[in-house]
């Protein structure tokens, strides 16, 4: 048994570890636009077949959350989080020995599942760690960021290899390097312990708080937000394929430019959210991401060549502050479960989503008839947004999580 220190070094520690976690599985999983183009060349796949690489490992994750997502409420978050990493690792290591197709496909799946574990045993660790539900929301952001920054990193790290004449299957190996380094950092840092009460977490706390309405709610406007943003990194290469604009380069970095618009707007959210409710901050977001999805549709190839992009700017706040205050909804206790709910249909999301726009684009012959669809998501985001503001129905919840849960602040007591 060790003692949870509460101290600035040891906070400093947790934070680093959960950036660096997001950092990156979002290397791997927001690289698959840019592999997905070479795997199509080298098996010769239909976009149906290769939308495999992302809805394989958005499977493996959708299980993970589902099945296993009170292991952090029942293990606590250090063996989860240990748990996940070392699956993950494993795995990304084995695929970059692999030349088989399927054998790729199996393997991001058991990838899949180590990303769910170590994710909600992170997630419910930031709940462990935060004094309010605004401050579970700042930390999470900060969280996201280092995602959005992973997801700069891998398809750049994807460019430079094939640039060089290297195999794309590398990322996967720098992945495996960094997870081991992981692994020690969560294997020493000090783990607060929590109202987790062990003996009732299982599956019957994910079917509790699966039934819940307000976990039903904002996995609702997760999933339209997810399966909107997905269209942009998995499809957005292919679509631009049929750019003939002046710019050459603007479609080779169109995906790139995307991440880090996305990154950017970090700052731009947070300064919205420092003078608008969170509610209508995100309401103003969803619209901006739905005309440029429209816009995209309306004007053509060489105009979504700069509009798709810039929805990035508007999406770096959506999915952290949905996930944090659907989290923070319920009490410390159920965090693991409500996480690996929420995680849930985000995974589903982000499989089923771009399967769906494979699957219409084939039918048409056409990748602008996959975005008829994501303009579809897209709007259905702006409205759930926009009813989530103006009826307010999660503000009692997450009143009384500030009186009630977070109030109590940080435990000072033995952990594991």
């Amino acid at each position: 048994m060790q003692e949870y220190r509460n101290d600035a070094r040891n906070q400093s520690l947790i934070r680093w570890l959960a950036c660096l976690m997001f950092f990156t599985f979002a290397m791997t999983t927001d690289a698959v636009g840019s592999v997905i183009p070479e795997v199509i060349e080298q098996f010769r796949l239909s976009m149906t077949a290769a939308s495999a690489f992302q809805y394989a490992t958005m499977a493996g994750i959708a299980a993970g959350a589902l099945l296993l997502g009170y292991l952090a409420d029942k293990l606590g978050p250090k063996y989860t989080i240990i748990i996940g990493l070392a699956l993950y690792g494993a795995s990304s290591l084995v695929f970059a020995a692999s030349d088989q197709f399927i054998a790729f496909v199996t393997l991001l799946g058991i990838a899949g599942l180590g990303i769910s574990i170590f994710k909600i045993g992170a997630l419910a660790l930031i709940g462990d760690i935060s004094a309010s539900t605004k401050s579970h929301t700042r930390v999470m952001n900060t969280v996201e960021g280092f995602f959005a920054l992973g997801a700069i990193a891998g398809p750049a790290i994807v460019a430079t290899l094939i640039t060089a004449g290297m195999s794309w299957k590398w990322l996967y190996v720098i992945a495996a390097a960094i997870c081991v380094v992981l692994v020690v950092i969560a294997s020493r840092v000090h783990y607060p312990s929590s109202k987790r009460q062990r003996d009732r977490a299982g599956p019957r706390e994910m079917v509790a708080v699966m039934r819940d309405k307000a976990a039903l709610g904002f996995s609702f406007l997760i999933f339209m937000y997810v399966a909107t943003e997905v269209a942009i990194y998995v499809w957005m290469p292919t679509l631009l394929q049929a750019y003939n604009g002046s710019i050459a380069w603007l479609p080779v970095y169109a995906l790139t430019i995307f991440f880090v618009l996305r990154a950017i707007g970090r700052f731009l959210g947070a300064w919205f959210l420092g003078r608008l409710p969170w509610g209508a901050t995100l309401t103003i977001f969803g619209l901006a991401i739905f005309l440029c999805f429209a816009g995209a549709l309306v004007l053509g190839v060489n105009s979504a060549a700069w509009l798709l992009p810039v929805s990035g700017l508007f999406m770096s706040i959506i999915y952290p502050t949905l996930n944090s205050k659907g989290i923070s909804c319920f009490p410390k206790s159920q965090h693991g479960a409500a996480a690996g709910v929420i995680l849930f249909f985000t995974a589903v999301a982000a499989a089923v989503g771009p399967l769906a726009m494979g699957t219409v684009s084939d039918a048409y012959d056409s990748t602008r008839a996959g975005f008829v669809l994501a303009t579809v998501f897209a709007f259905l985001l702006f409205a759930g947004l926009a009813v989530n503001w103006l009826l307010d129905p999660a503000r009692h919840r997450l009143q009384n999580a500030d009186r009630q849960d977070y109030a109590a602040g940080l435990p000072a007591v033995p952990a594991e």
